[in-house]
């Protein structure tokens, strides 16, 4: 494995977190909503399955500005996650929150 040098390695590793970590914050939750989407039938259940199919159908590059307008650090919940120290805007953890938004449905 000598053909990678250390950026690489720091890459193929970032790479990794980013999606382990996408992964196992978004797996619950989708299988959650997936079996209340495919097994229960209540109001605004056409309203729920639009919303967690929306990243389907938008471009990513609208989601990604949706992503940075919402959890940047002037965006309505990023603002109030800024006090507490996190952060998502250009940092690992937000391509690991965009990874997992988009990888949910």
């Amino acid at each position: 494995m000598d053909f990678l040098g250390p950026d690489e390695w720091r890459a193929v590793t970032l790479s990794l977190k980013v999606s382990v970590i996408a992964t196992l914050c978004s797996l619950p939750v989708a299988i959650w909503i997936a079996w209340l989407l495919a097994r229960k039938s209540f109001p605004g259940h056409g309203l729920l399955s639009g919303i967690v199919h929306l990243p389907l159908i938008l471009p990513p590059v609208v989601t990604g500005y949706f992503l940075l307008l919402t959890f940047g650090t002037q965006g309505s919940i990023g603002s109030l996650l800024k006090p507490l120290g996190i952060v998502f805007a250009f940092r690992w953890t937000g391509a690991a929150l965009a990874a997992a938004v988009m990888g949910f449905p």
